[in-house]
């Protein structure tokens, strides 16, 4: 009876023996995890973007597939930062509402930073240095620049600075288009006399229509766009701005500006003006 007493004391001592060894092993297994649960690194993220706005972000027609600077510049930074950002497609005037409520991680769409935006959302170092300019049709005379713009019919995209600008001007009749696509179809049917948007995108349009529209004048102002974050994902801002840094540093980000804009960025992009 002692004897089988005793070997149900040792059977037991090893099964406790054995039940400890495997807690402590799972919970070494659980600590492991712990850190890639908190981490940035290897996770999918969805971006807003208005993917109709040539040569920030389009789609080509032969491929089916997103292209244009933006693009380039998230899959050089997905790379970088070892994170796996997928471009949503979506209307630019939800993009921060988008943000606000948590239904995508960020945006980027060649968007201005304002002090307005900021009140809503966080920004990334500027990546882009753009500016407001006025296309007009090839045989509008009259108007030569923004001075010219009192009591016109003008076109912008919506929730956009060109918008905000466009109000600024006296007794201008604005309308509002969801793509800067539409509002240049209404410049060419005579709807509205000029439109007023960032010159870049302008620029591209009319160098794929010459035929179809000019710039006049001089920039009205001058813009630095950046890629937005909900006010809340600041470890995702970071490791984004971290990117942008390391591809400012290796030259990546140079080769990415050239094939698109076909000339050297500005010294200090990406990154905060030096003056």
């Amino acid at each position: 009876m002692k004897k089988t007493v005793k070997w149900v004391l040792v059977a037991f001592a090893v099964l406790a023996l054995a039940m400890v060894a495997a807690g402590c092993g799972g919970q070494k297994e659980a600590g492991k995890e712990t850190p890639k649960e908190n981490s940035t690194e290897n996770q999918k993220y969805v971006f807003g973007s208005d993917t109709a706005y040539a040569p920030f972000e389009s789609m080509d027609n032969t491929t089916g597939k997103l292209v244009g600077f933006d693009v380039d510049l998230i899959d050089a930074i997905n790379e970088t930062a070892n994170i796996s950002i997928e471009i949503k497609g979506m209307n630019f005037d939800g993009l921060i509402p988008a943000l606000e409520t948590g239904s995508i991680d960020g945006a980027i769409s060649a968007m201005t930073i304002t002090d307005k935006r900021k009140e809503s959302v966080n920004f990334s170092v500027p990546y882009y240095l753009s500016g407001q300019s006025v296309a007009v049709r090839m045989d509008n005379e009259a108007v030569k620049g923004f001075d010219d713009l009192k009591g016109k019919k003008l076109g912008v995209q919506i929730a956009t600075t060109g918008a905000d600008e466009a109000r600024k001007v006296p007794d201008a009749v604005v309308t509002d288009y969801n793509t800067i696509n539409e509002a240049f179809l209404a410049l060419k049917t005579g709807a509205v006399e000029a439109v007023v948007n960032d010159y870049p995108v302008s620029a591209y349009y009319i160098k794929q229509n010459p035929d179809a529209a000019k710039i006049v004048g001089d920039l009205r102002t001058s813009e630095h766009y950046g890629i937005a974050f909900p006010k809340k994902n600041t470890e995702l801002l970071e490791k984004v701005n971290a990117a942008l840094n390391t591809l400012k540093e290796n030259g990546k980000y140079a080769e990415i500006y050239k094939k698109w804009f076909g000339q050297d960025p500005p010294a200090y992009l990406p990154g905060e003006p030096t003056s």
